[in-house]
């Protein structure tokens, strides 16, 4: 089973941020933190698109950063996929044109085929010829995955992924996600606000504060002894 071991220090702009964790293919890890709190930044540390100043970060046997020995590997060679917050679909392109952009390596028939497979995984393949605008929330999120997935990443990372989505159709669009992530079986990180997500979701929680981790643990470890008040306030369903 995949692992990536993530052990990063770094500072952007007056936030420093100093994080440890290990996520396997089992269960997602979910990250919660307070706004601010550098949960964005640490993805974007993971994917490779800010530089962390020292630590480590090691996905299966491939090391993709390690400050001691100079090593950081581009983003687009980590074999790492992405699913923004907003989904960050392109607007001029069709649903089959923004999978097929995640798809690099390959051309022709292969390249197309790649993404009809995932696209069908996701069951989405009736809105290839759709723009994005026409697309439904859940629509949206569910082609951004594909996106993501179109690159046949060893690990996975979402920022917010249920964010952008009306309470209305919510609870349907996280039991969707949170049963495709499971089916994955590969390393993947999740950044999320919501106590219903995280419960959804299962795995590990790691509540970053102030750039650090305050807290680990199941959902019904940090329900049962709360260390700060934002983790009080987030098992309560209260939190900012």
């Amino acid at each position: 089973m995949s692992t990536l071991d993530v052990d990063v220090h770094g500072v952007i702009g007056a936030l420093t941020i100093d994080v440890r964790f290990t996520v396997s293919g089992g269960a997602p890890v979910v990250i919660v933190g307070p706004n601010g709190s550098g949960k964005t930044s640490l993805l974007m540390m993971i994917l490779g698109a800010l530089a962390p100043r020292r630590g480590r970060i090691l996905l299966d046997d491939a090391l993709l950063f390690d400050g001691a020995r100079a090593v950081d590997v581009p983003v687009e060679r980590r074999r790492i996929g992405f699913v923004p917050q907003r989904y960050a679909l392109f607007p001029h392109l069709d649903v089959r044109g923004n999978v097929l952009y995640g798809v690099g390596g390959v051309r022709g028939e292969e390249r197309e085929r790649r993404a009809r497979d995932v696209l069908s995984d996701l069951d989405a393949g009736a809105l290839a010829a759709r723009r994005p605008t026409e697309l439904s929330g859940g629509e949206m999120q569910r082609v951004a995955l594909a996106r993501a997935l179109a690159s046949q990443p060893h690990a996975l990372l979402m920022d917010e992924p249920l964010a952008a989505l009306d309470v209305s159709i919510r609870r349907d669009v996280r039991r969707f996600l949170a049963d495709r992530v499971r089916s994955l079986r590969m390393p993947t990180v999740i950044v999320t606000h919501d106590v219903a997500d995280a419960e959804a979701l299962g795995g590990e929680i790691v509540v970053i504060e102030g750039g650090a981790v305050a807290q680990t643990g199941r959902l019904a470890d940090l329900a049962a002894g709360p260390q700060t008040e934002f983790v009080r306030q987030f098992v309560a369903g209260r939190a900012p």
